[in-house]
């Protein structure tokens, strides 16, 4: 089964600093019908205006991916961590018994856009960690590419049964494909462009929630980017 939201049907807030796209149950926004999907939480899409701080604060036992978009992404937390992601680029952060932190625009002059994933551990009270991976486009050109895993050494490592996979197109008529093991579901959305998901047409900024799939298809219809959440359902 294939659930497809559009875009405007995602909750959109306007902070005038910020803006977002909330696709689950966060802050003021409340959908008993998207408060969670298995054991992901949270799927944000924020945009911050130049030079923008999110200032400090703090999380518990949830596990974070940020996976920048457009623009600078500046984190830092109250573990001395820091660093800057650029388009492609991905961070997780393993929450566990508590951290705070803070998501910045380096960009003093253009907006910065980035996904911000929540998805609930599989054991509390872990020692809070935090890595980022660079990632070059023809990384994930026509292929998916699994850039947060529990499984796969290559990826970054998850307190989950969790994946988060990402893929890009340059042209159109590009086929991929990724089997979903019974018992799993996916989050998909389209970050640039338009694909043809199972023969769906998705937008950019539209999403789907895929349960009982055990083959997804994507074929690119143009240039286009999409990221992908894999958990237990």
């Amino acid at each position: 089964m294939i659930q497809i939201r559009s875009k405007d049907d995602i909750f959109e807030i306007d902070g005038g600093w910020f803006k977002g796209r909330w696709h689950f149950s966060f802050d003021q926004y409340y959908d008993p019908e998207y408060n969670s999907f298995g054991t992901l939480r949270v799927f944000n899409v924020d945009t911050l205006i130049p030079g923008a701080v999110w200032p400090m604060h703090p999380h518990r036992n949830i596990e974070v991916i940020t996976y920048c978009l457009d623009g600078e992404f500046q984190h830092a937390d109250d573990l001395g961590n820091d660093g800057i992601l650029y388009p492609g680029d991905v961070q997780h952060t393993t929450v566990g018994r508590g951290i705070y932190h803070s998501e910045i625009n380096h960009s003093q002059t253009s907006p910065m856009t980035f996904l911000q994933i929540w998805i609930f551990p599989a054991e509390h009270d872990l020692p809070p960690s935090v890595e980022q991976l660079k990632v070059k486009r023809e990384d994930r050109l026509n292929h998916f590419l699994t850039l947060i895993s529990n499984r796969n050494p290559n990826a970054l490592p998850i307190q989950q049964d969790a994946e988060f996979i990402v893929a890009a197109f340059e042209e159109p008529g590009k086929i991929i494909s990724h089997k979903l093991e019974r018992g799993y579901g996916a989050y998909f959305y389209v970050i640039s462009g338009e694909v043809l998901l199972n023969g769906n047409l998705l937008l950019h900024g539209d999403a789907a929630k895929v349960i009982e799939e055990p083959l997804l298809e994507v074929k690119a219809t143009g240039a286009s980017e999409l990221a992908m959440v894999v958990i237990q359902v």
